[in-house]
Formats: C-alpha cells, sequence, structure tokens
C-alpha cells in the first residue's frame, strides 16, 4: 500500500486517479475543493496550491500533480497575466508540490512523480499560445529533473488531447462539437478520464521502473499521424 499525493484530486482526470488508486493505497488529495466521496484510504486537505502552504505529511511515495487549464485565445488577446496565470498553475504549483515533498518522496518506496503536458505543447494549434507554453515549462521540467533525479525518483508526464471534463465543458459542448472532435483525431475518439489514469495507474507502478523522463502522448493520433 502506497501514500499517494494527487494535486487536484477532486475534478476531471485528477478524480478518476484518485477514485482508481483508493482501494489499493492512502490517498492524500490537496484541493480546494473536497472531493464527492469518501473512503477510509482518503484523507482531504482544502488547500489553494498557489496561495496557501502545502500540508506537512509522513510518508509520500508517490505525487501526481494535475492542476491544468485551458485558456484559448488569439495571440493579440492574450495578457502578460494570462501567460503568467498559465505558467503559475501548470509550472509553478508543480515545482511547488515537488519542493515540498522531495524529502519524503526520497524515502519512499520506488518513489515517481507524474505531471501533466499537452499536445499542443508539440503540435502547433492556433490559440494555444499561452497554455503550449507553460506546458513546454512541464516538459522540461520532466527531463531536468528525470536525470538529476535518476538514482532516486521516476519523473514522467503525460500528454493528452482533449479530455471529457469540466475543464474542457466549453469546447465539448454539444453533440455536433463532440463530433467535430471525434473527426479531428484519426483514430477517431477522444479521451475520457479513466483512460488517462490508467496511464498514470502504470506510471506508477512498479511496472514502469525503468521509465523516467518520458512525456506519453495520449492523442488518438492527432499528433502521430496525418491521414
Amino acid at each position: 500500500m502506497k501514500n499517494i499525493v494527487i494535486i487536484g484530486g477532486s475534478k476531471g482526470i485528477g478524480s478518476a486517479i484518485l477514485l482508481q488508486q483508493l482501494e489499493t493505497n492512502i490517498v492524500y488529495n490537496i484541493s480546494r475543493n473536497a472531493p464527492e466521496i469518501t473512503h477510509p484510504n482518503l484523507k482531504h486537505f482544502s488547500v489553494d496550491v498557489l496561495q496557501d502552504a502545502l500540508p506537512d505529511l509522513e510518508a509520500v511515495d508517490t505525487l501526481i500533480y494535475c492542476p491544468g487549464s485551458i485558456n484559448l485565445k488569439p495571440i493579440g488577446s492574450l495578457s502578460i497575466d494570462d501567460f503568467r496565470n498559465d505558467f503559475e498553475i501548470n509550472v509553478i504549483g508543480a515545482v511547488k508540490a515537488i519542493q515540498k515533498y522531495l524529502p519524503l518522496l526520497r524515502k519512499g518506496t520506488n518513489p515517481s512523480i507524474v505531471l501533466f503536458s499537452t499536445v499542443a505543447a508539440k503540435l502547433g494549434m492556433p490559440f494555444h499560445a499561452s497554455i503550449a507554453t507553460a506546458k513546454a515549462g512541464i516538459e522540461g521540467l520532466v527531463k531536468s529533473l528525470g536525470a538529476e533525479l535518476a538514482s532516486v525518483i521516476r519523473i514522467n508526464a503525460i500528454a493528452p488531447t482533449i479530455t471529457e471534463t469540466t475543464l474542457a465543458a466549453g469546447i465539448l459542448r454539444n453533440d455536433r462539437m463532440k463530433e467535430n472532435m471525434i473527426e479531428r483525431h484519426p483514430m477517431k475518439g477522444y479521451l475520457k478520464p479513466t483512460e488517462v489514469a490508467n496511464m498514470a495507474h502504470f506510471l506508477i507502478s512498479d511496472q514502469a521502473k525503468s521509465i523516467s523522463g518520458q512525456i506519453f502522448e495520449m492523442d488518438y493520433g492527432i499528433v502521430s499521424f496525418k491521414i
């Protein structure tokens, strides 16, 4: 039984990961809002990761940082604050969590960290300048820390395409937009949160003990294929 810290486990992909891990692990959820469920293995801390101090814990084997943003605007409509806010949510929050729990992770069992990028960090997409810039920072962080912590802690990132969550509700707000999104992807689909949770489960498991510093694209072919 591992001690898993999930930052942002009350909604979306984070919630799917939390639900998947609860039966076999101790899960510490850190987010502004509490998950909608209770469980003997779940401990929730109501914290704004950017504004508040992160809670002190006794043991951490795995850290999963889920907060993200979808701020899609033309470059002329993006303010400097838009770039700053996206970078803080996606990168600074992750760095803060890693620095806080690094001493405990060093003592953990097969310790690992999972962060989140996006397909837009590799595939040029209009109106994604702010979020793509921030997530490119995440990918650089994964590569750098993967090397720095290679003998002690594994760190990887998942780069999903559009995923059916409340964060993406505006992009998938009706059947026509959902159908268009399916058609944009060569493999004719887009992600469910449980699919991403399955990848996270693999990356924190002993089965992935040889894997670090990698970015895993879950893209339904949109980055890899031109058909």
